[in-house]
């Protein structure tokens, strides 16, 4: 596994390469929000069951609207989730018809957060795109916090960890609907 700047590892994404990085409150895993193969990859290693569906993090709002129904939303709607980026809140959305199953599980919808970390922004920029985003862990054990675990862990199962600092939030993202306003898990 590589130990990267978030500048060097555009193209072991473009590749379907799956990732660990810093985020606001734990490491990441993520990879190509379009890249189906690379979803596959970042699920198995997860052990995580494709029906859950995952987080989108981006630098911008536009960054998610290939992804994200925003007709299916009212003004205020957009407005209250626009109102809390960048941070640390997650919104679930309606998705577009395209969207992968991979992605959104079960649901008609996806989870997606503009992210106000610079090693996320970073990648999204030289992306110029969302990335694929869930807790650096094994499904149902506690999120990884500590860059040296990504290393015993991860390190024949995925390509590349970005060197970076955690966020000051002890606690991964609030997750709010979008549509009903409702909070579905409560951060820090």
């Amino acid at each position: 596994m590589l130990q990267l700047q978030p500048s060097a590892v555009a193209t072991t994404i473009q590749q379907g390469g799956v990732i660990a990085y810093p985020t606001e409150a734990v490491f990441g895993l993520g990879c190509d929000p379009d890249n189906d193969a690379a979803i596959e990859k970042l699920l198995a290693v997860k052990q995580r069951p494709w029906q859950k569906g995952l987080i989108l993090v981006a630098s911008s709002f536009e960054q998610l609207l290939p992804y994200i129904d925003i007709t299916q939303l009212t003004e205020s709607q957009l407005q209250f989730a626009q109102s809390k980026w960048p941070g640390p809140f997650t919104f679930v959305m309606p998705i577009k018809a395209h969207v992968s199953t991979l992605l959104c599980g079960e649901f008609d919808s996806i989870a997606v957060r503009v992210s106000a970390h610079p090693v996320v922004r970073e990648l999204c920029d030289t992306l110029n795109k969302p990335l694929v985003s869930t807790s650096a862990n094994l499904a149902g054990e506690s999120p990884v916090v500590d860059a040296q675990h990504i290393l015993t862990d991860f390190s024949d199962k995925i390509e590349a960890l970005i060197v970076g600092q955690l966020g000051e939030q002890r606690q991964p993202s609030t997750i709010i609907d979008a549509r009903s306003g409702q909070i579905l898990r409560s951060g820090s």
